[in-house]
């Protein structure tokens, strides 16, 4: 199975998921509703698993969302969070599809995942949130992490397409490759703001750009 394939999944590969994990239920929903790619299916699961381990409860808040698989999964892996915000400046038209074949399978979920389709900037953020971004595009993942410092939540990136020209390299360029220079000091910035950094890397396999940022206020 390539999981870094960019082809929606359909029912026509409902049989590359037959087991009873908790992962392959949410695969074969995300086959039936047919709206989302192999990649995007993985990516979110990877991430989703990685960050309940170190984050549980709060208000999720998926930001760039896309068709919001992020968010189901983060209230699916741990209910003690009430709700998940899933927000796109562009929703795609589809997103719903997705969401009510996850409620189906899961009801619990119903009245507890809201779409808003708007800009990042005009989101009402708290300090029990867990704010989230898989692969906001160049200096939107700036804009996700400073979001969260604000309000002085937890917050997890997992970035992509370094904007080298408008993201902070912090003068590393000359022992890093530019992508990994932005993301260094974006883990910097984050400790210098009291944040405990925690670093984790997705399967290489889905992607490469497979570097997971999170950040905890540091209540020392």
């Amino acid at each position: 199975m390539n999981r870094s394939t960019k082809s929606r999944l359909t029912v026509k590969q409902l049989s590359w998921f037959p087991g009873d994990t908790l992962f392959e239920k949410i695969a074969r929903c995300v086959c039936r509703a047919g709206t989302l790619p192999g990649k995007e299916l993985f990516e979110a699961w990877e991430v989703a698993r990685r960050v309940r381990r170190k984050f549980r409860g709060g208000r999720v808040v998926d930001l760039a969302c896309g068709h919001g698989l992020l968010a189901h999964i983060m209230l699916l892996l741990d209910d003690t969070s009430p709700e998940a915000l899933a927000v796109d400046r562009h929703l795609p038209e589809n997103a719903h599809r997705l969401s009510e074949a996850l409620m189906k399978s899961w009801p619990r979920l119903r009245r507890r995942i809201g779409y808003v389709e708007a800009d990042i900037e005009t989101i009402a953020f708290s300090s029990t949130d867990v704010i989230m971004s898989v692969h906001a595009c160049g200096a939107l993942t700036d804009t996700v992490l400073e979001k969260a410092v604000e309000v002085g939540a937890r917050v997890a990136v997992l970035p992509c397409c370094h904007d080298l020209e408008r993201c902070d390299t912090g003068g590393l360029e000359g022992w890093l490759d530019g992508p990994t220079a932005v993301d260094v000091t974006r883990a910097a910035r984050l400790r210098a703001r009291g944040y405990q950094v925690m670093t984790r890397r997705i399967p290489e396999a889905i992607t490469p750009k497979n570097r997971l940022l999170m950040g905890v206020p540091d209540q020392g």
